[in-house]
């Protein structure tokens, strides 16, 4: 089973998040139409100011991490912004607090998400493409697992939804356990579940390892891989670890599988890393998507309308 050492290293520790608002008082709506005709770059410098040159981000070891890192060092108009990392919680926190209020806020976000569906909200454009283009996630595997446990490898390479799919389960988990929404969403999508395990016969009680980051995406896909797994009578483990420990886990051998990956780009640099040492399944979701992200009523469109800071 999943080595004790990976839980230790996988483990994220929560960071606190401190956001500094400066600027970010009251308006009088006189003033803030105003403010609206003084002209597109004064707005944005006033946006870029307002939010303190600050992009609300996730947890450090997280692939939209280093996106976002590489952003800030791309982009020459984003020299001297801050990225502060913390949690995906304490993001969805701030961006929740920030809406509620009508404020500005640039978060590094990501979708399939439940956050698209619970608020307005907008991609900036990224022209230098540092974000990349729409992704697929994909499943992996360690060596050998095709030949120890045959079923459990064609279901996983089987396993293929929506991103609609992905989302439902997400939002129902907003009000339940992910387990417990992931036994409804397989409950309510019978005949997908059906074409995953036809001809696939039952095991008796043969343990599997399935490996995750700690996102809601990843917590939704590997909690329906779970219920379905064990309808077919397997015992199933799920360790939520940092990207990079995944990766290594899965080429190790320490983990038995993955449907956490996203690729090309968000996770392409730790792919690379452990190339050859895993087998990959293929995409088992399309329509990925990372990059900086603002509720709509913000008048931005793009990276490049920030302001460098003074």
């Amino acid at each position: 089973m999943f080595n004790i050492r990976w839980k230790r290293l996988g483990v994220i520790a929560g960071l606190s998040l401190s956001l500094v608002a400066a600027g970010c008082g009251q308006e009088d709506p006189e003033d803030a139409a105003d403010n609206a005709n003084e002209g597109g770059d004064e707005q944005t410098t006033n946006i870029s100011e307002e939010i303190d040159y600050t992009i609300t981000g996730i947890e450090p070891g997280a692939g939209l991490t280093q996106a976002t890192d590489n952003a800030l060092t791309e982009y020459e108009n984003l020299a001297g912004w801050e990225h502060e990392k913390a949690s995906t919680a304490a993001m969805l926190t701030a961006l929740g607090d920030a809406i509620d209020n009508e404020e500005p806020i640039i978060v590094a976000g990501w979708s399939p998400h439940y956050k698209f569906a619970k608020y307005d909200l907008k991609y900036l454009e990224d022209p230098k493409g540092v974000f990349g283009e729409v992704e697929h996630i994909a499943t992996i595997v360690r060596k050998g697992l095709k030949e120890d446990m045959p079923e459990a490898y064609t279901i996983l390479d089987r396993l293929q939804w929506e991103p609609a799919d992905m989302e439902s389960v997400m939002l129902a988990a907003q009000e339940m356990e992910f387990e417990e929404a992931a036994q409804q969403w397989v409950d309510e999508n019978q005949d997908t579940v059906a074409e995953w395990t036809e001809g696939v016969e039952p095991v008796d009680g043969t343990s599997i390892e399935l490996v995750l980051t700690p996102w809601d995406t990843e917590r939704s896909s590997a909690n329906v891989a779970k219920v379905v797994l064990e309808q077919q009578g397997f015992d199933v483990t799920l360790t939520p670890v940092d990207p990079s420990i995944m990766f290594e886990a899965i080429a190790t051998g320490d983990g038995d599988a993955s449907l956490a990956p996203w690729m090309p780009a968000t996770h392409g640099a730790f792919y690379e890393e452990h190339e050859g040492d895993f087998e990959d399944l293929g995409e088992n979701l399309v329509g990925a998507r990372i990059g900086l992200v603002v509720p709509s009523y913000m008048d931005i469109d793009s990276i490049e309308d920030l302001e460098p800071a003074e």
